[in-house]
């Protein structure tokens, strides 16, 4: 914290200068700062070239865990506005939120485009809701018409290609939710259990009917403990899961751990490949992109489980 305040007391310094940079021509572009790989993704299909983008958290990068650097905070205070998921996900960002917002800077929460009664419930996280509402492909149309929405009053001049490119999305959103219904239903409902390191798939087991069993709580900051585990264990041999799941964001020492505690009942369990749950792929991989992550992650789960 002590870091941050420095920082943001080294930015207000500077704020004459940035003040003159700030005062845009017409045909300057919109700058926005992204807090996840999800979010970043989404900005690039409804805005492309058509804004400044920097996305903050690559691949791999747990949102849950995340923290402010001082270049983060300068990003932050030289962008026109910013886009993150909200519901707390990141949840080490609030106060620099706070902050930002009380020197007028815009922050949108596109968590805000999903209805609460849309929002699965949860009275042990600090939002009071699963923030992992983009694993619920109803709610990512939800925040794309929400984005495009959002730029449009920001940078009105280009609301119609922001329109436009939504509209493009969402047809793509739409086929997807189709591609991967199939998909799943090439599992019977017995096969359909879900076992990853946290609980990051609930909109995903609704979407798709799938038990969702997990190690860890919404948040990557709680620990599993060793009844956990052996509760888990006890779940994956009673129901006979042939394979559970890592995670690119999370640590798979607690998956390998519930690996050990089914060998030890006598019984094997394969770990099925890596998911992408709090961040997608490379940017150069077509898990970089929602869609992408998506259809990587279906495949992956129906394959390891049939």
């Amino acid at each position: 914290m002590k870091n941050l305040l420095i920082a943001l007391l080294s930015i207000l310094v500077l704020f004459s200068c940035k003040k003159e940079e700030k005062k845009k021509g017409i045909n300057a572009k919109l700058k926005v700062v992204a807090t996840t790989s999800q979010v970043t993704n989404l900005l690039n299909e409804v805005a492309g070239d058509l804004i400044e983008l920097e996305g903050l958290m690559g691949a791999g990068i747990d949102p849950h865990l995340y923290k402010a650097s001082e270049g983060d905070v300068t990003k932050f205070f030289n962008a026109d506005v910013i886009f993150y998921n909200g519901l707390h996900l990141e949840g080490k960002l609030d106060d620099v939120f706070n902050n930002m917002r009380k020197q007028g800077k815009k922050t949108i929460a596109i968590a805000n485009a999903v209805e609460k009664s849309k929002l699965i419930s949860s009275a042990d996280f600090s939002s009071s809701y699963d923030p992992h509402f983009w694993f619920a492909i109803a709610n990512w149309i939800k925040a794309t018409n929400y984005v495009v929405e959002q730029l449009s009053i920001l940078d009105a001049k280009n609301a119609e290609a922001y329109k436009h490119n939504g509209q493009e999305y969402i047809a793509k959103l739409k086929v997807l939710q189709k591609d991967l219904l199939l998909q799943a239903n090439e599992l019977v409902k017995e096969k359909r259990v879900l076992v990853t390191a946290h609980d990051a798939f609930a909109y995903f087991g609704d979407a798709f009917d799938f038990e969702v069993v997990s190690l860890q709580g919404l948040s990557t900051a709680t620990e599993a403990g060793v009844q956990d585990v052996q509760k888990i264990a006890q779940v994956i041999i009673d129901k006979n899961v042939k394979a559970i799941f890592i995670e690119s964001s999370v640590p798979v020492r607690t998956v390998e751990a519930l690996q050990a505690a089914v060998k030890s009942k006598g019984h094997e369990v394969k770990i099925g490949g890596t998911l992408f749950s709090d961040a997608l792929g490379n940017p150069d991989t077509k898990e970089g992109t929602y869609t992408g992550m998506y259809r990587y992650n279906m495949n992956t789960i129906v394959n390891a489980l049939k």
